[in-house]
């Protein structure tokens, strides 16, 4: 090793910083503490009882130290390009498949409609045995993800046991491009009303919601949801283009600020509007973030449609990618992001000079008001509050435990393996039959719960023993345990419809893909529903928008 080479690093840093006026007092610091981080690799290195590796140290200090700060200053080595591809263009080489964890084993749980894993045969449920005859049991699915993911062309065995049939099978699948759809789905819904669901903001997403629209728009297309539901956001560029669809050229559709003067700037509508008028509703939930909340904002603040749903993330900070070197990049915030009325959307505090104050959601009682173009007034409440708040659908204890021991997952399957065709996306439903046979498939299965009611009676028992009461009403509660446990036994047909609704989209994935899926679940979403009852009724609408609602 060259000792030398370190120092004359450092002085050559020394000397470049000299050469910039204005820097801060801190560049002194990071000089020292540099010297002092190689000085401590050195010496690990050479001293350290056992063998280091200095590139995994290395990730692990900066991890730590972008730790420090907010969650979307990120670095990312070289070896995780590919995670750094899927993040900036959402597109990586492998065989187009979600796996996870199931027990001990990692199976397929989605195939993707026209990828490699679609086109060989693979299903959901198909547990992975070996990759390339390179045994995979008991590894967890990120380092299985290492062996299915390469480069387009680039050919693997993968090695299957099949749980319809119990017996093994390898299929031969040839790598390639795989892209997550920015528009899983968008089509006519009943009464003139188009629906259009976004997923990320990437490359063409602007584009492509600007081609469905005018496809829509020819087939006589009124009426708009927008649904940016669990849409996590991405490219600022892509929320002003879907904008411009939707405003006329020139309008402001974010600013934002940084510490540098060329981080401050207005982001504005660059061509002409294709349809101003036209009535448009967005869907948004706790999940949409980001560009979805410069979207969903830019529509509230401009008083140009209707916000439903639940109240947005929270993400007001923006990030540039920064290229370093051996093809390393760093993800960085630089600004934060302001919306056509002024206000931020950022929840958290990640900036305070006050260290306890760090990771504090701003609370309400701060938020200040704002007006939109109409005079509305709104709020900094740390996202986007929607129009009309729709009520929390808390999934039920019962469905949750079915998801969680896989045995709708497992039904699926099942039902795949002995059906090669199912009706229509749209029309397929769980019916009283096949529901039945879920019954029967779960009725020798596992899955205890615990139930809200319950959880409070098991407070009220042990608050009673501290107290000495419980003697007392021992025999009330014995008798609410047991009636509890009657009403719990019913819980699979008291929740009937809501278990029908899931069950049914996880069959419905596995002939239809997501966008079947989604299709599916058009007829029992309660805010489409709530979005078409708005959309068809004009003077609610305009009510909304003009702040008389």
């Amino acid at each position: 090793m060259n000792k030398k080479r370190p120092h004359i690093f450092l002085l050559a840093l020394i000397f470049s910083l000299l050469l910039v006026p204005g820097r801060a007092q801190n560049d002194f610091e990071i000089v020292k503490n540099a010297d002092i981080f190689i000085s401590v690799l050195r010496e690990l290195n050479a001293k350290y009882a056992d063998e280091i590796s200095p590139g995994t140290l290395t990730k692990t200090a900066i991890d730590a130290m972008l730790g420090s700060l907010d969650p979307y200053t990120i670095y990312y080595p070289e070896s995780q390009l590919e995670d750094f591809k899927i993040m900036t263009t959402g597109q990586y080489g492998g065989v187009g498949a979600v796996i996870q964890s199931y027990g001990k084993d990692v199976v397929f749980a989605e195939i993707f409609e026209g990828s490699p894993a679609a086109e060989a045969g693979l299903w959901a449920g198909d547990k992975i045995v070996k990759i390339n005859n390179q045994m995979v049991l008991d590894r967890l699915p990120d380092e299985v993800n290492t062996y299915l993911k390469g480069e387009p062309g680039t050919k693997l065995t993968i090695e299957v046991e099949r749980p319809s049939t119990g017996k093994r099978e390898v299929f031969k699948v040839t790598r390639s491009e795989i892209k997550f759809p920015n528009i899983p789905y968008s089509g006519m819904l009943d009464q003139n009303i188009g629906y259009i669901k976004l997923d990320q903001f990437i490359e063409k997403s602007g584009s492509e919601v600007k081609d469905a629209f005018i496809k829509m728009k020819g087939e006589g297309m009124k009426y708009l949801i927008l649904d940016l539901r669990n849409n996590g956001g991405g490219l600022m560029n892509e929320a002003i283009n879907i904008m411009n669809i939707f405003v006329d050229k020139n309008v402001t559709i974010t600013q934002t600020k940084g510490k540098l003067k060329e981080q401050t700037m207005s982001f504005n509508t660059q061509n002409s509007v294709i349809d101003k008028n036209i009535p448009v509703v967005v869907l948004v939930n706790e999940m949409s973030a980001s560009a979805s909340e410069i979207v969903a904002g830019a529509f509230q603040d401009l008083d140009r449609g209707v916000i439903i749903g639940k109240k947005t993330f929270g993400k007001g900070l923006v990030q540039n990618i920064l290229p370093l070197s051996y093809n390393s990049s760093l993800k960085i915030t630089i600004s934060k992001y302001y919306i056509p009325s002024g206000r931020c959307v950022q929840n958290i505090d990640y900036f305070s000079s006050d260290t306890n104050a760090l990771r504090v959601h701003i609370p309400d009682s701060l938020a200040v008001g704002f007006k939109t173009k109409n005079g509305r007034t709104v709020y900094d409440k740390g996202g986007i509050e929607p129009d009309i708040i729709m009520s929390d659908s808390m999934v039920s204890p019962v469905l949750f435990s079915l998801v969680y021991h896989n045995l709708i997952f497992d039904f699926a399957n099942k039902y795949h393996a002995e059906h090669p065709e199912i009706t229509t996306a749209d029309k397929f439903e769980v019916t009283d039959a096949l529901y039945n046979e879920f019954i029967a498939f779960i009725k020798d299965k596992n899955y205890n719960y615990t139930t809200p009611s319950e959880m409070v009676l098991k407070d009220l028992k042990e608050v009673a023993q501290s107290e000495g009461h419980f003697k007392a009403i021992e025999k009330e509660i014995t008798a609410l345990e047991n009636r509890l446990k009657s009403e719990k036994d019913q819980d699979i047909i008291t929740f009937k419809k809501e278990i029908a609704n899931y069950l049914a989209g996880e069959i419905v994935v596995r002939y239809y893909y997501q966008k079947g899926k989604i299709m599916n679940a058009l007829s029992y979403d309660e805010d489409i529903m709530e979005a078409k009852k708005v959309l068809l009724n004009s003077s609610k609408y305009k009510s909304i928008l003009s702040g008389k609602k």
